[in-house]
């Protein structure tokens, strides 16, 4: 029975389901810490300005179901997801990152890529898993191994941003709490430590996504034949949705984006891919969406944020050479509160 559903369903990079399956935990799990990892800076973000106090109760609210939820279906949706599709994806995003970083002089949107990576990097992460334990002895045991390390990491970072979301505030006054102490010096290094995370990840991921892909061909004209159009196709869809994005960028752009993206890779898989293929594309396509659906509130400020950077670098630029500001200036005996001064999320932070 076991091995009638294996044959089934399209499992990719996998002898059996129990494999699958604990990849895509962990796949999900690194999803989930991305996600509360943010939420906890754009929170003491937020909190630091009082002109951003409506934004701040948004991401204050968490519901911990939602988030156990979202846990289970990620996991379901990356154990089924084949490696072709989950390999096009990372390499896709890529694409997209580069172009992204690229633009940055032009005053394109920057710090919304730490949330629209989450899907790709679910698939990265199962896509590496895959790949790196493909004929190990022990493959079971060492996945087990890294779902008990990825769940541990994910519970306790929940932990922390439910605390951060209570408790971050009048800790901050009252200075009693070591965790919030810590924070209270280090939560703006959040994005640096997520960018160097992000990018030892994509760049494991995109080797495995590559060489995944090249072993289902017999032979290099075949590897060209798809390579090729794939090349050329995602080129000029990541310049169109560039310039789409610089001249309306709003959050319902993400969601469109992530339609014509899928619907692109679902029309090429059409010519040169596998019927399984195809339903591989619709449940990222699911994927994607949930993501963004989960992600909503943090998409808002971020985009808020880069619109006012973009505004204030087109009216007066920093001077060349000028030092860095502190990022942090902790309030002594002053009546108005222990409301710390930060600074904004900079291109240089990706």
């Amino acid at each position: 029975m076991l091995s009638w559903v294996q044959g089934f369903l399209p499992l990719a990079w996998t002898s059996s389901l129990v494999d699958s399956l604990l990849q895509g935990l962990v796949g999900a799990c690194a999803v989930c810490i991305l996600g509360s990892l943010m939420r906890i800076y754009l929170y003491i973000q937020c909190l630091n300005d009082p002109d951003r106090l409506k934004e701040k109760e948004e991401l204050r609210q968490q519901r911990p179901f939602l988030d156990r939820l979202h846990l289970v279906v990620l996991t379901a949706i990356f154990t089924v997801v084949g490696h072709r599709v989950a390999a096009l994806i990372v390499l896709e995003f890529s694409l997209r990152a580069v172009s992204a970083i690229l633009s940055l002089n032009k005053g394109a949107l920057s710090s919304q890529l730490y949330l629209l990576c989450q899907y790709s990097l679910g698939c990265g992460v199962s896509c590496s898993l895959g790949y790196l334990q493909e004929g190990a002895p022990h493959r079971t045991w060492n996945l087990l191994l890294a779902v008990g390390l990825a769940t541990l990491l994910t519970h306790y970072v929940w932990r922390l941003a439910w605390h951060v979301s209570t408790l971050y505030e009048l800790h901050c006054k009252e200075r009693y709490c070591g965790g919030c102490l810590f924070l209270l010096t280090t939560w703006h290094g959040i994005p640096r430590l997520l960018c160097r995370a992000l990018q030892v990840t994509f760049g494991v991921a995109n080797l495995a996504a590559v060489a995944l892909i090249n072993r289902d061909f017999l032979s290099t004209t075949e590897a060209i034949r798809f390579w090729t159009p794939l090349t050329i196709c995602y080129t000029l869809l990541i310049i169109y949705m560039q310039e789409e994005q610089d001249h309306n960028p709003n959050q319902q752009m993400a969601f469109q984006t992530a339609f014509v993206r899928m619907g692109g890779l679902l029309v090429l898989l059409m010519t040169v891919g596998q019927w399984r293929d195809i339903v591989n594309v619709l449940i990222s396509l699911v994927g994607e969406v949930w993501c963004l659906m989960r992600s909503r509130s943090m998409l808002e400020v971020c985009r808020k944020q880069d619109e006012s950077l973009s505004l204030s670098a087109s009216k007066s630029g920093p001077p060349r050479g000028a030092p860095r500001a502190s990022p942090l200036q902790i309030s002594g005996s002053s009546d108005r509160g222990h409301v710390l001064k930060t600074r904004s999320l900079q291109p240089r932070d990706l």
